[in-house]
């Protein structure tokens, strides 16, 4: 039985010995201590190793590779120097010892390493003299601080998160217990108060990298390069730690409208530099360069009067351009556009990416320029114009412009005619003929004359319109006998009025009257002229007396029939039609 004096602990007896009073303290404590200290010698491990990873070194040369240098610095993991930390004609070979200090290390590993000597303060006075010279140090992250970083440069140190080099929280994180170089941008002893800058650090390399790499650039060289951002002039292009210009007109030979449409940021390309402009630092690239110009096979490959097809690329007052294969233009001028009608502007015959079809005229290699012609695809349309519009043809077609000296009226695609204004009508004068005629009108004409090479029709209305002179020339024929008045006559020939104002040519000719009368007058002549001879002991000339009055025998005249009248202008006599003239409107006549 349990003691009853033995106080219940609730504890049941299992017989086995309790531990003296005070041992659970004391084990409990050897495990927190024996806990710390691994912890403290941990911290320790890191900060030795940490100390022994910084400062300068000497480092051996593995491997050169495109953009860095791989070096042995005496750790498990090696170091990676860049590559324009040298000039590019005193790069070290695999085997050479170079001087670097350790930066940090990369995600992956690595420790990221620089040719220059950076330390480590370790009073005042070294700050003080860092602070004074604006050199590099070395310090390490120790935590995340209000508004920045709290770092250990052998005092305590704040560095503004703008002044970081980081853009969001998680990359401030990353750089707790690392190690960084920074430099002193604001000093207060007597306060102890620090600000480093870590960023001023990577902009003053950045630049340096810049100003290195801008001295080695040569106009001329191929490089390499990154796509860093695009506009609508162009794109800037990283060539290895310098900034250059990409043209649009350069990135090929072909137009482009946005350098958006061919290249995208990040994007690597080959180029070459075009211009370097040492004051404003600023480099002039292009890509084109590196491809065949398509001008060189130009000449051999198109010949005027062939076809070609191509694009509308762009189209300015005068004309517009078409692109027929990629870096190949060619102008379309606004006078060969169209035959038919007179273009104001190019935008009424050709729109902007549409495809059309035209005649090489002419190849000027030297001035890079091919002129094309878009109404000769549509073939000539005076072509065969002396048959289908030959004088005489009666034609219809509309009013396409009126002028002060007559009307142009559009008889085909391409071809107009023009009417005088003095042959709108035949029954009046026509002045103004904005009185009968107006644009759009459907108009008949008879074409009155063709020239194909100055491409000039003559039309005439009126002489469709039937008048007095073609009714009369309906009504009669060669042979029959009419009267009209003489009012003009001529050497040779009289004007003679039929009637109604039908005028008509008379050849004038001799009848048989007064080739008698004629032939009396020389019988008297010769009649006197014997009787004077005769006074003089000659003979008369009887055979022309003879020949008179056989001619009077002949002709049946009375012998003492008066001479007939001479003709006059205001007489009026009887005519024999000679010939008549439908088509040219005119009449011939004979005395009767």
């Amino acid at each position: 039985m349990p003691d009853p004096n033995t106080p219940n602990t609730g504890t049941p007896n299992t017989g086995i010995p309790k531990a003296a009073p005070g041992a659970e303290s004391t084990e409990s404590f050897a495990a927190e201590s024996t806990e710390s200290f691994k912890e403290i010698f941990s911290a320790y491990e890191r900060n030795r190793s940490r100390k022994s990873e910084t400062g300068s070194r000497e480092g051996t040369v593995i491997a050169v590779t495109a953009d860095s240098i791989i070096l042995d610095v005496g750790f498990k993991t090696e170091g990676v120097l860049p590559l324009n930390a040298f000039a590019p004609d005193k790069l070290p070979k695999p085997g050479e010892k170079v001087s670097v200090t350790i930066k940090s290390r990369d995600p992956e590993g690595y420790y990221q390493l620089t040719r220059g000597k950076v330390e480590r303060p370790t009073d005042w006075a070294s700050l003080e003299k860092a602070f004074a010279e604006k050199s590099t140090i070395m310090g390490t992250v120790t935590g995340v601080v209000k508004g920045g970083l709290s770092v250990d440069i052998g005092v305590r140190a704040f560095m503004p998160a703008s002044r970081s080099g980081t853009h969001d929280a998680a990359e401030l994180e990353k750089l707790v217990e690392q190690e960084i170089r920074c430099r002193i941008i604001k000093l207060d002893v007597d306060d102890e108060d620090v600000v480093v800058d870590r960023r001023i650090i990577a902009e003053d390399e950045e630049r340096a990298g810049k100003e290195r790499r801008f001295s080695e650039l040569k106009e001329g060289d191929r490089v390499q390069g990154e796509v860093r951002s695009l506009t609508d002039y162009g794109a800037f292009v990283d060539i290895g730690g310098a900034d250059a210009l990409l043209h649009v007109g350069e990135i090929s030979w072909h137009r482009i409208n946005k350098p958006s449409d061919v290249l995208s940021v990040g994007q690597q390309i080959d180029a070459v530099i075009l211009k370097i402009d040492a004051e404003k630092r600023r480099v002039a690239i292009g890509m084109k360069q590196l491809q065949p110009h398509p001008w060189k096979a130009v000449g051999e490959k198109y010949r005027p009067g062939e076809r070609v097809r191509g694009r509308v690329t762009r189209i300015a007052d005068f004309g517009a351009f078409v692109e027929i294969e990629p870096g190949i233009e060619g102008l379309i001028h606004i006078s060969e556009m169209s035959w038919a009608k007179r273009v104001r502007t190019p935008a009424d015959v050709v729109k902007l990416g549409e495809t059309v079809e035209a005649v090489i005229l002419g190849v000027n290699v030297a001035e890079r320029r091919i002129s094309l012609g878009l109404k000769q695809a549509l073939g000539d349309p005076w072509a065969g114009a002396e048959t289908k519009f030959a004088p005489g043809t009666v034609v219809e077609g509309l009013v396409t412009n009126l002028t002060k000296f007559g009307a142009f009226v559009q008889l085909a695609e391409g071809v107009e005619g023009m009417i005088h204004v003095s042959e709108v009508s035949a029954e009046k004068r026509i002045n103004h003929q904005q009185d009968v005629l107006r644009p759009g009108q459907t108009v008949k004409a008879q074409v009155l004359a063709l020239d194909s090479e100055k491409r000039i029709i003559r039309l005439s209305m009126k002489q469709l319109v039937p008048t007095g002179l073609d009714e009369y020339l309906a009504e009669h024929e060669v042979g029959d006998i009419v009267t009209g008045r003489i009012t003009d006559v001529s050497e040779g020939s009289a004007r003679v009025e039929l009637g109604g104002g039908v005028m008509a040519t008379c050849h004038m000719r001799r009848s048989s009257e007064e080739e008698l009368a004629a032939q009396e007058g020389k019988s008297a002549e010769i009649s006197s002229g014997a009787s004077s001879s005769a006074s003089s002991s000659t003979k008369p000339d009887l055979s022309s007396l003879g020949s008179m009055l056989q001619a009077r025998w002949k002709s049946g005249a009375p012998a003492k029939e008066s001479t007939p009248e001479a003709a006059h202008a205001g007489q009026i006599r009887k005519f024999r039609i000679a010939r008549l003239d439908p088509a040219g409107k005119q009449i011939e006549l004979e005395l009767e």
